[in-house]
């Protein structure tokens, strides 16, 4: 990104974060304040073409730290930190994902979809869905994903930011993806905010993408969700947007935009924790519940992700947001999320936002007890049609 994008991004994320935060301020009044926390993982534990053993080494460490960590928070409600693991297929090998699913099962989170393609060449719409219901059939071998219905949900992230070929024809290659997504289960994106071209215009919101086959990048803007705007059709079509927090962030005396990134760059500190809370992302109309998702990258930046600035930014939490009066702390899964995003949409009049968690999509049975210890040769045969990482 070049100097003159950099500076531009930075004024008008700053005049965007300012008059937002006073806007969401404005409408909250004084109603008792319930504040929603999300941590979504880009998890991928052979990033950086590691070997097999420094792979199975970053998942053994997850599976003795992470219960650690979690273990010693509690939100308002007695619960504890449950992340969430978006897994991409080019990574179920190893058993790494029935390792995953093991922790799951004790109640420290759930796993969804993450997905590299359009790499090496472009990929197409007829593979991009082929890819997604194969990765739906062989993850529920391990009772992954909720369902609706019966009907098998799954939250998504995008390898390298570009939804809907929203990165010029890189790393993706389907402009049609929105459409296809709907199609084959997915319930919301969780991909943004990002600082490449894929980032949409719409930033610090939660809204429907209404796709457009033949243009890329129809996550741009969108319609906000609202209380009592819940439209079946738009809920079956469209794809709902659940944006992190982007601001502005004074560090080392500059001026610069940081996002909902829990890494080795964007380090945890108490501050970055108030910001997320004053952006105060909400449900139009719902603006007493704040929602902040956050991501990280669990296996390559675990010094961070499972060290002691997570302890850190759950007790800052706690202090504030559960132990400060009007205010009460709830900490969630990606699928809890939205199902408690979709009450208030709908016009639940609850004012407890935990009531709602398991509100659309229902919760998944964990089960790693089958002997699947990588993908199918033919999910794999999909995946490298157009990624070969």
């Amino acid at each position: 990104m070049s100097l003159v994008h950099k500076i531009a991004m930075l004024v008008t994320v700053s005049l965007s974060w300012h008059r937002s935060r006073h806007q969401q301020a404005a409408k909250r009044g004084k109603a008792p304040v319930h504040v929603l926390f999300c941590m979504c993982d880009h998890y991928e534990p052979g990033t950086g073409k590691v070997s097999a053993e420094v792979g199975t080494s970053r998942v053994d460490d997850l599976l003795a730290l992470y219960p650690q960590i979690a273990d010693a928070h509690r939100d308002s409600n007695g619960g504890k930190p449950r992340r969430s693991w978006f897994f991409p297929p080019h990574y179920h090998q190893h058993g790494w994902l029935k390792k995953l699913v093991s922790l799951c099962e004790k109640g420290y989170g759930e796993v969804e979809l993450h997905l590299h393609h359009g790499k090496q060449e472009p990929d197409t719409s007829e593979n991009l869905r082929a890819t997604l219901q194969r990765c739906v059939e062989e993850y529920a071998i391990f009772g992954v994903f909720g369902e609706t219905e019966g009907r098998r949900q799954y939250g998504f992230i995008h390898g390298d930011w570009a939804l809907d070929n929203s990165r010029h024809g890189e790393f993706c290659g389907v402009n049609d993806e929105i459409s296809i997504l709907r199609e084959t289960g997915c319930y919301a994106d969780f991909t943004f905010p990002c600082y490449n071209d894929a980032r949409p215009k719409q930033i610090n919101s939660i809204y429907y993408a209404t796709d457009d086959p033949m243009h890329p990048k129809s996550h741009d803007r969108g319609v906000p969700v609202h209380v009592g705007g819940y439209d079946p059709d738009r809920s079956q079509r469209d794809l709902m947007i659940i944006g992190g927090p982007f601001h502005p962030y004074r560090r080392d005396g500059r001026l610069r935009i940081f996002g909902d990134a829990i890494d080795n760059e964007q380090r945890m500190t108490t501050e970055r924790v108030d910001r997320w809370v004053q952006t105060g992302i909400s449900v139009k109309g719902k603006e007493n519940w704040i929602i902040i998702k956050t991501h990280t990258h669990g296996a390559s930046d675990g010094e961070v992700a499972l060290g002691p600035e997570m302890h850190t930014m759950f007790s800052h939490l706690e202090a504030t947001c559960r132990d400060r009066p009007g205010y009460s702390l709830h900490y969630v899964t990606a699928r809890e999320l939205y199902n408690v995003i979709c009450a208030a949409e709908a016009g639940e009049p609850g004012e407890d936002p935990s009531a709602y968690k398991e509100y659309r999509v229902k919760a998944p049975r964990h089960d790693s007890s089958p002997d699947v210890f990588e993908a199918s040769d033919g999910l794999k045969a999909l995946v490298a049609k157009s990624y070969r990482g």
